[in-house]
């Protein structure tokens, strides 16, 4: 199967503002499998549902809804797709100078200056800051051109100034422009995608990508600061994790489901990734979800 490389975005303002915003019921935004960047800095809140993120090279799942900035030009999928059964989905994109050259410099902006260049990385915020900044988002909907963009810097201030938060790829995630860079990772995320469920060799990868082994290998760790194991057992750790938490499967068929071919390796495995095991993973969302 041919994947094309992250496609670029073209965004239009909504009418009569200076930024976009875009409210989606249930999963009417399916975006999980397209790759994609814009220069447009893109805020997702997603009321309730479960699914899985892929920003820059993190690959990580979440409950109970989302809130995640995302840097100007970091290709990411989107989060919503038929099994995701969100309430709804709002997406607000704003160039980086949508409110001018030089609007972040000011003294007032500086904290929110700081939290946009910081979602170069991918920033992923906690439940308390969600539910802080839930209402404000959804207001938002009816609200008229002015307030909207009023009440975009007070969720902006509230993202700036709380630690409630998690960077996705610890700043060591740059996307590269050429666009032989841009085919070969996207080649790379999507193989993994495809083929997470079987038997992946760095031998057949780098032969994809017409690169030597040990080529491979560090044009892998320069790109994504992490080893290709290390990327396709994240991969199925995060599979697991969406298992585990929605399907009432045993964890060996889990284990083998998830790609792992040895079960005392997945258990190490999700341990090291987790800090738990399957069953205490298990046993703690359930008691959470009770």
């Amino acid at each position: 199967m041919k994947h094309l490389s992250p496609s670029f975005e073209a965004i239009k303002p909504s009418i009569s503002s200076s930024f976009r915003f875009l409210k989606f019921l249930n999963n009417a935004n399916i975006k999980s499998h397209v790759w994609h960047y814009h220069p447009e800095i893109e805020l997702i809140f997603v009321g309730g549902g479960s699914g899985k993120r892929q920003i820059g090279s993190s690959i990580s799942y979440y409950t109970d809804g989302d809130l995640i900035l995302i840097g100007s030009n970091l290709p990411h999928c989107g989060l919503t797709d038929e099994t995701t059964n969100n309430e709804y989905e709002v997406v607000i994109q704003f160039l980086p100078e949508f409110l001018g050259e030089n609007f972040w410099d000011h003294t007032e902006m500086s904290r929110i200056k700081t939290l946009l260049t910081t979602a170069q990385a991918g920033i992923v915020f906690g439940e308390k800051t969600k539910k802080k900044v839930q209402q404000t988002i959804e207001h938002m909907a009816e609200a008229s051109p002015l307030l909207k963009l009023t009440k975009l810097l007070e969720v902006l201030d509230t993202l700036a100034t709380t630690d409630d938060f998690e960077l996705l790829n610890g700043g060591k995630y740059h996307f590269h422009t050429q666009v032989e860079d841009n085919d070969r990772i996207n080649l790379i995320f999507n193989f993994v995608k495809d083929h997470f469920r079987e038997q992946i060799s760095v031998d057949e990868v780098a032969a994809l990508t017409n690169l030597t082994v040990p080529s491979f290998c560090r044009y892998f760790k320069k790109v994504t600061n992490k080893t290709f194991t290390h990327f396709v057992n994240e991969y199925r750790i995060t599979h697991s994790l969406k298992l585990l938490a929605e399907q009432p499967l045993s964890i060996t068929d889990i284990c083998y489901e998830s790609g792992f071919n040895n079960f005392s390796y997945f258990n190490r495995t999700f341990k090291s990734f987790t800090g738990k095991s399957p069953m205490e993973y298990r046993k703690e969302f359930r008691n959470i979800v009770d």
